[in-house]
């Protein structure tokens, strides 16, 4: 039998029962390489760029970052649901249009959150809001769909872990690359309101062109063809919220693990310049931490097989929190800083990867208990506790900022360097233990009840296949 449907869901029977090949595992590993090229700009350097180059006030700063994520939080069901009621499915695929265009736009918003007018503080800063809320309705066009392309990819357990951790290597080889190259390129540029678009610029187009690869390489054997019956409505995707327990759980998850990743990428090139005393530094530091992490990468699929997704998140997750903790107390020597920042990062690539993985699995679920599939809308509700968290990590770098005593440019105090540091390693060693706490104690869909739910599935388009 080579396809079932069930309430409009098309299912090729390769997606439970074939291996996906290395090539399609590569083109959808591209996809979150591409993204990086886009997203970890503003993670890495559009604070910095605010405080720095554009003038903005730290305070001023932290705000622009809380804002607009919360704002592109609350974005991300509508753009999540336009996705799901789409109709007239093509032959592209429900999910793989959107990559082209939609990378080709966010690369001309990227660049533009880089340009600082000339204009008075007021000027500028209501510059700086529209063009990041903007930015981020933008990435939400193309993260959405991509999210949600890996679990139309396969719905088989160990495929998906690898599908995983192919993400996981393209996003750590985007942040690799992004944090290795950008700022030595920037430098060389005698005044940097020109140097930071001009970089941006190219490190957006090697997004989009990695994007094509992804769009090119990739196939949907899961697709819901027809949208929801129940009418689209606030109260629709609240209950499909509150309806899917595992989704709350790794929604509360995530603002932790994400919110930690993201504040240690916005604070180490400050820890670089005035901690250590050299912010090209950063790139010799990013270069082994984040080149370090790609074993947690290699490792995972293995590791998902021995010990389950829940326990090698817990793993990862534990692996990270004492290494910050250690390295929050030792000396700020860039030698030693390294190793522990190296083995921390290898942690939290764990945790990071098994989430594309969990939210698969989530999709799965929403779709066994309430008879619908619900891509879109999911990944979006999923994708809305990053953007919480990454609002709360950017509010805390620039609020954190101000309340250590940071000025731009000038020796720090001992406070401030304290502080800095803080920041980069005790924050993200509370928030993981927190996390730690949350998918240890309250998340139940174990590989095994996922591997029942999918075969459940199964059954019931089989047996809607054969009252056709």
């Amino acid at each position: 039998m080579g396809t079932a449907t069930i309430k409009g869901v098309h299912t090729d029977a390769e997606a439970t029962t074939s291996k996906i090949s290395l090539k399609e595992k590569i083109s959808y590993g591209l996809g979150d390489f591409g993204n990086g090229f886009m997203f970890d700009l503003g993670q890495l350097y559009l604070l910095k760029f605010f405080t720095d180059v554009a003038g903005i006030p730290a305070y001023a700063a932290g705000g622009i970052f809380a804002v607009s994520k919360i704002f592109a939080a609350f974005c991300d069901p509508i753009v999540g649901s336009s996705i799901d009621y789409r109709k007239n499915i093509g032959p592209r695929g429900k999910f793989r249009p959107y990559l082209i265009m939609g990378s080709i736009a966010l690369a001309i918003l990227t660049i533009l959150t880089f340009i600082s007018p000339n204009l008075s503080t007021g000027g500028k800063l209501f510059y700086a809001y529209a063009s990041y809320m903007i930015w981020g309705i933008g990435y939400s066009f193309v993260n959405i769909p991509y999210g949600s392309l890996g679990a139309a990819i396969t719905q088989d357990t160990v495929e998906r872990a690898s599908l995983s951790s192919f993400r996981q290597a393209g996003s750590l080889g985007a942040l690799f690359i992004t944090s290795v190259v950008v700022m030595p390129l920037i430098v060389h540029f005698s005044n940097p309101s020109v140097g930071y678009p001009v970089v941006m610029a190219l490190m957006s187009a090697i997004g989009v062109i990695a994007f094509v690869f992804c769009y090119r390489g990739t196939k949907e054997r899961v697709v819901n063809q027809a949208p929801p019956k129940e009418k689209l409505s606030p109260k629709l995707i609240v209950k499909t919220f509150i309806s899917n327990k595992p989704l709350l759980v790794l929604v509360l998850m995530t603002v932790f693990t994400i919110s930690a990743y993201n504040i240690k990428s916005a604070m180490l090139v400050y820890f670089a310049q005035y901690n250590l005393g050299n912010v090209e530094l950063m790139a010799y530091m990013n270069f082994i931490i984040i080149g370090s992490s790609f074993i947690g990468v290699l490792f995972l699929p293995k590791l998902v097989k021995k010990f389950g997704k829940r326990n090698t998140a817990l793993i990862g997750l534990a692996v990270s929190v004492i290494a910050d903790t250690i390295n929050f107390m030792m000396p700020s020597n860039v030698y030693v800083f390294t190793i522990l920042a190296s083995i921390a990062f290898i942690g939290i690539s764990i945790p990071n990867g098994v989430t594309w993985a969990f939210v698969s699995d989530i999709i799965d679920y929403g779709e066994w208990s309430s008879g619908e599939r619900k891509d879109g809308i999911t990944y979006s509700l999923f994708n809305f506790s990053r953007k919480l968290a990454q609002s709360l990590a950017g509010t805390l770098s620039g609020v954190g900022l101000g309340l250590i005593g940071y000025v731009p440019n000038v020796a720090q105090s001992a406070g401030t360097l304290l502080g800095i540091k803080g920041l980069l390693c005790l924050y993200p060693a509370v928030a993981l233990a927190i996390a730690m706490i949350v998918i240890g104690l309250m998340y139940k869909l174990t590989d095994r009840k996922h591997e029942e739910i999918v075969a459940e599935l199964q059954l019931r388009r089989q047996s809607q296949e054969g009252m056709m």
